[in-house]
């Protein structure tokens, strides 16, 4: 297939980590089908061709993939990305994936469940919305993260919270025929009508100390907004936030999961044995490395 062979070469050429991969979404965004059918095109138009020129051309210019085709992966499912909001990254997934098992949980020993029996398998839909788990994602962004999980677990409450015009712009649209609500506020005041009741509090902040910013790769300092990235002088600044916020809105025995940089791991739980959690932990990403922190909230 010489014009993917021809992308590849050029990307590859250009220092692009993955160039097969990337040529091959890039080829499946212009002739759109799935990436893995792209092998199986008999031919692409010259149209096509022109638009993975210039897609392949945008590329080598230094701009993220994910704003290229206008789209980021995340779990099963994919968000409307660009400029202005943060690009969903691989890391957080294993967050994600922690919450799920969290709720899977809960659901295999709820009453009436049949856990003892082995019979919990998919997470059942409770017949009244009271019923139905609380979740709130604080500093939602794309919605990346309320997405995946309402997506692999269906019956749940979900608020997204975020407050910058430009990524709500993206939030909505992506929470659009979603059972997300989106919440227009800022993360340190949000949602008071939801205090000490919401099972599940999610957060991705921004968590880069100021020190940091000049040896971020280009493709993050130059395409992610600051105020999603920098998390003041520590570092922590906003983590505080989401600790102080967690414990306003959990119930008694709810959980909080929080993303921190590769070097939190003990700072970051600080934060929150600080402010009262119980039960801290930290966990590690895809990579091995310290990546997000669980706790409880005693009440």
């Amino acid at each position: 297939m010489a014009w993917l062979s021809r992308a590849t070469a050029r990307l590859a050429a250009g220092g692009v980590a993955s160039p097969r991969a990337e040529a091959r979404r890039l080829l499946a965004v212009v002739a759109a089908v799935p990436s893995n059918q792209v092998e199986l095109l008999d031919g692409v138009t010259a149209p096509q061709l022109a638009e993975l020129e210039r897609l392949t051309a945008e590329r080598l210019a230094g701009r993220p993939l994910q704003h290229v085709i206008g789209r980021a992966a995340f779990r099963t499912i994919e968000v409307a990305v660009g400029p202005g909001v943060f690009i969903p990254r691989p890391e957080t997934e294993a967050m994600v994936g922690w919450v799920l098992d969290q709720l899977v949980q809960d659901d295999a020993t709820a009453p009436g469940s049949g856990a003892a029996a082995g019979l919990v398998d998919v997470a059942p839909v409770a017949a009244d919305l009271d019923d139905w788990p609380k979740v709130v994602e604080l500093g939602a962004g794309s919605g990346a993260i309320s997405l995946a999980l309402a997506a692999e677990r269906p019956g749940l409450r979900l608020w997204a919270v975020e407050n910058s015009p430009a990524a709500l712009a993206y939030l909505i649209r992506n929470t659009a025929d979603s059972p997300v609500t989106v919440v227009a506020q800022d993360l340190a005041q949000a949602l008071p009508e939801l205090d000490a009741t919401v099972d599940q509090v999610v957060s991705n902040p921004p968590y880069i100390p100021a020190a940091a910013w000049e040896a971020l790769p280009s493709e993050v300092r130059d395409f992610d907004p600051t105020v999603a990235l920098l998390g003041g002088a520590d570092g922590l600044a906003v983590v505080r936030q989401v600790a102080a916020t967690a414990a306003r809105l959990l119930r008694p025995g709810g959980r909080v999961a929080c993303e921190h940089d590769d070097d939190q791991g003990v700072s970051a739980p600080a934060v929150f044995r600080a402010a009262g959690f119980t039960a801290l932990a930290d966990h590690l990403d895809l990579a091995g490395r310290p990546r997000f922190l669980t706790a409880v909230w005693p009440g």
